[in-house]
């Protein structure tokens, strides 16, 4: 049976040595020991504590950049053994969700939002027209809030997304899906 790669999508700006940095590192670690290839978007901030966590415990870390896209980032972090550059930000949506079997998504900014809708979107199709879901849990009440409001205005299905209070919870739920065991 092929290995299960899982996307953790957040913040490229979270800062070392900081509650957030660290929960980012556990979520690698965590997905790592399980067995699953852990996916990012390969630069900094969450990006690099999930690939670091990742890496600490011989997981795979496959980190999808796009060189001509983001100027100021330079390459991969040191924790992604395998590199994949896209060409622009709609090829590295495309491939990143290509690859992954499931999303964990932590925290994060407008970017890591047009991660987890695309996902949902994904879910959305798939349960319309068939086909095998990509199980996706985000962190947080913000994520809820999303999810809630966006689910009222454009009613979308909020079940396509589960949400966790914790980081930890996101991971045992995401362990817990038969797409990913």
């Amino acid at each position: 049976m092929p290995v299960k790669v899982v996307a953790v999508f957040g913040s490229s700006i979270t800062a070392h040595d900081t509650p957030e940095w660290e929960e980012a590192e556990r979520v690698g670690r965590r997905c790592a020991e399980a067995g699953l290839t852990v996916l990012t978007g390969g630069y900094g901030g969450s990006m690099e504590a999930i690939s670091k966590g990742a890496a600490e415990v011989n997981g795979h870390v496959i980190g999808v950049t796009a060189p001509d896209l983001f100027h100021g980032r330079g390459g991969a972090n040191p924790y992604v053994a395998e590199v994949i550059e896209a060409t622009d930000l709609p090829n590295r949506l495309g491939i990143i969700t290509h690859l992954a079997d499931g999303a964990i998504v932590l925290p994060g900014s407008i970017g890591t939002a047009t991660e987890l809708v695309l996902a949902w979107n994904i879910n959305h199709i798939v349960r319309r027209n068939g086909g095998t879901r990509m199980p996706v849990v985000a962190v947080g009440d913000a994520w809820r809030r999303v999810i809630g409001a966006l689910s009222d205005v454009i009613h979308a299905n909020p079940a396509d997304v589960q949400v966790t209070a914790t980081s930890d919870d996101a991971v045992d739920w995401l362990l817990s899906q038969p797409e990913i065991r």
